[in-house]
């Protein structure tokens, strides 16, 4: 499981007011009260507020209704899930099934580009038929049969989850299968009659960033009581998972113990099967894949001579055999790449990287030999975005998909062998032959070069609100994307937004992984301010090259981008004209006490450490809103059933906004969880929203 995947699992619980301190300074303190009447009723009355100046607007209707119209299109990719041997899966969400379906086509079909779907669970009808507002979170079916499957469906969209059995031979769950009730679960097929689990074993058996600190084996047909620990962590890691890979006919079962969010220690099962043994792996790094018995590994950090960014391979068998490992190189990206995503097939190792944030594949073989890796790349779409989306092992064939902001999302068939095969393309969902795309770099504080994209209307003369969209933080490299498939971004918002006639922007800036490890450490902890000299530099650059002109700049950010635009509008509200904030941390003096926050002490500091604080307290937004001083309007959108990021940092964010006399609109929905939008609907409605909110305040009020 990956650090993202464990990003995901966070601590679900509710604040009561009795635990908040009394002599607590906060006026707002009560608002952490997930549940509480009191605040569910502030939320309430805030909803309504914001409901009456947007609802009714001329033109929301319109927007909603093509919004889900684009997101809805049953002409969409049908991507694949996982390919299980002449079969493959897709999840499926439509205006029939806007909670979605599993479903599976025969693998030659899917491959000509006529798929022959049969739905194997239907979410809308088993949430209605058990009482449930399920949401999926996915399944994992055990090879070489794939008979069994363990399905994890989400209540309303949290991040905890029910795991249950089903068996694809039945279209059943399995009476007396292995079924795990609602945590934050880690679980893993060890065989057909053993799970490997991590989950919520009661008292002391959870870290302090509510994740598992304990893996037990289950044998089927035994209770999970009895069950026994092959793994333990400390209460203070941020948690522990175990991993299985499949390689060939091989199964390779890992446990990882994840002592911050950066830093893990792994452990392989040892070749005699007796127990785990240390994993000769760089504490520092992640495990991406496996391929014919080499652990292909992602470097953080130096290592043996190797630079950061890298990939390197060791054996496994080695490995859990006690013998030494050693490493030996695969790839080293250039100063302008970033390696980001990694696959293995049979025989090739596909990678996936960024350069100048464009993507690029590679197909590498390892002579068996010599041990060296050849490479080479593959050509797709020029200047697109390239995601790895599956792969048929057995046929050494990945799939991949290329877009770029204006040219919908084409998915290909890969080898190393022939030219990419076309399997489907997203028709056009928008006119873009008016529109242009470019790519630029702004000058940040320190002289780093800031790459951001910028589309408009071709022949646009300035200036004109501009929109720009960032995040700057944990690694995660922004990528340029269609411009109406993006529910992250607020689905088609950027497209409604161009067009109006204005400007979209997608901005690359410190502290996510456009450049590899080195872009993220740049705005780690107490270098954060980075990222925001990044956003800053970028906005400027739109007011220099007369894109746009202060005060009609919007900035948008989600969950760590709530951080980002909340500190810019504190630093700048002279150049920012509106700000949207999606799930958003805001007290960085309290974050690392709600739900999942302090798994996140490895990424900002520490806010009880005096000398963490001292930085902490610099940009912390929600510390930082002063009394006389006008900011820019600002839409705070989240959902009460977020048990990642605490729905209190926006609460009460928005509540000292408009007691020092700012405009706010809020908009808390009950499900939707972190990603706020439990299906396309709720998707629409958020795109609509804030397309009102943007006119009102950046077109309107000029």
């Amino acid at each position: 499981m990956t650090r993202a995947r464990l990003a995901a699992l966070a601590l679900a619980c509710s604040l009561s007011a009795a635990a908040f301190a009394a002599t607590d300074t906060d006026p707002w303190l009560w608002l952490e009260d997930i549940e509480g009447a009191k605040a569910l009723a502030w939320v309430k009355a805030e909803n309504a507020a914001t409901d009456k100046l947007i609802l009714n607007r001329p033109g929301f209707e319109q927007d909603r209704a093509r919004a889900k119209a684009i997101l809805d299109d049953d002409r969409q990719i049908a991507d694949p899930g996982q390919v299980m041997g002449d079969t493959i899966t897709n999840f499926w969400r439509d205006a029939d099934h806007p909670r979605g379906i599993w479903r599976q086509s025969p693998l030659s079909a899917y491959l000509a580009g006529t798929p022959e779907w049969t739905t194997l669970i239907d979410v809308d009808a088993l949430g209605k038929a058990e009482g449930q507002s399920w949401v999926w979170h996915g399944a994992d079916c055990l090879a070489p049969t794939y008979a069994r499957c363990l399905v994890s469906l989400s209540p309303g969209g949290t991040d905890s989850d029910v795991v249950r059995e089903w068996d694809r031979t039945t279209g059943r769950f399995v009476a007396d299968g292995f079924a795990l009730p609602q945590a934050k679960s880690a679980v893993a097929w060890e065989d057909a009659d053993t799970l490997l689990v991590a989950t919520d074993y009661g008292e002391g058996s959870m870290t302090a960033s509510g994740y598992p600190r304990i893996v037990k084996r289950w044998r089927r047909g035994t209770p999970l009581a009895s069950a026994a620990v092959v793994a333990e962590g400390e209460a203070s890691d941020v948690g522990i998972n175990p991993i299985a890979i499949d390689d060939g006919k091989t199964r390779w079962i890992l446990i990882a113990r994840n002592k911050s969010f950066y830093t893990s220690d792994y452990s392989i099962r040892a070749a005699d099967g007796a127990g785990f043994v240390p994993a000769p792996i760089p504490d520092t790094a992640d495990l991406r894949d496996v391929i014919g018995g080499q652990a292909i590994i992602f470097l953080n950090k130096p290592a043996d001579g190797f630079v950061e960014g890298s990939l390197v391979a060791l054996s496994l068998a080695d490995a859990a055999a006690g013998r030494p490992a050693k490493m030996t190189a695969v790839m080293a990206p250039t100063k302008a790449q970033a390696i980001e995503e990694v696959s293995a097939t049979d025989n090739i190792l596909w990678v996936k990287a960024l350069d100048d944030v464009e993507g690029k594949l590679f197909a590498l073989r390892r002579d068996p030999t010599s041990g060296t890796w050849t490479q080479r790349e593959v050509p797709l779409a020029a200047n697109a975005t390239v995601h790895l989306a599956g792969a048929i092992a057995t046929r050494d064939t990945i799939f991949a998909t290329a877009e770029t902001m204006l040219d919908p999302p084409t998915l290909y068939a890969v080898t190393d062998s022939a030219a990419p095969r076309v399997v489907q393309s997203l028709p056009a969902t928008f006119d873009a032959k008016g529109m242009t795309v470019e790519k630029r770099f702004a000058t940040s504080k320190d002289g780093t070069k800031i790459p951001y994209f910028l589309v408009r209307k071709a022949g646009a003369k300035g200036p004109v609100p501009a929109l720009i969209h960032a995040y700057g933080g944990f690694r995660a490299a922004q990528t340029p994307g269609y411009l109406t498939g993006q529910p992250y971004r607020a689905g088609p918002l950027g497209l409604f937004w161009v067009e109006d006639g204005n400007a979209y922007v997608l901005a690359n800036i410190r502290g996510g992984g456009e450049y590899g490890p080195a872009w993220h450490q740049a705005a780690l902890r107490e270098k954060r301010q980075n990222s925001f000299d990044d956003l800053h530099a970028v906005a400027e650059d739109l007011v220099k090259t007369g894109i746009s002109s202060k005060s009609r700049i919007a900035i948008s950010g989600r969950s760590n981008g709530g951080v980002l635009v909340g500190a810019a509008m504190t630093q700048r509200p002279d150049l920012y004209g509106a700000v949207i904030a999606g799930s958003p941390l805001e007290d960085m003096k309290r974050y690392n006490k709600l739900l999942a926050g302090a798994s996140w002490v490895a990424e900002y500091g520490n806010p009880d450490d005096p000398a963490d604080w001292a930085f902490l307290s610099k940009y912390s937004p929600y510390q930082n809103v002063r009394k006389g001083v006008k900011y820019p309007p600002i839409f705070l959108y989240l959902s009460t059933k977020d048990d990642r990021v605490h729905p209190g940092h926006a609460r009460k964010l928005a509540a000292k906004l408009q007691d020092y006399g700012n405009r706010v609109y809020y908009h808390e929905y009950l499900e939707g969880g972190h990603s706020v939008g439990a299906d396309h609907a709720e998707d629409a409605v958020r795109a609509a929203m804030l397309h009102a909110f943007l006119q009102r305040e950046l077109v309107e009020r000029k």
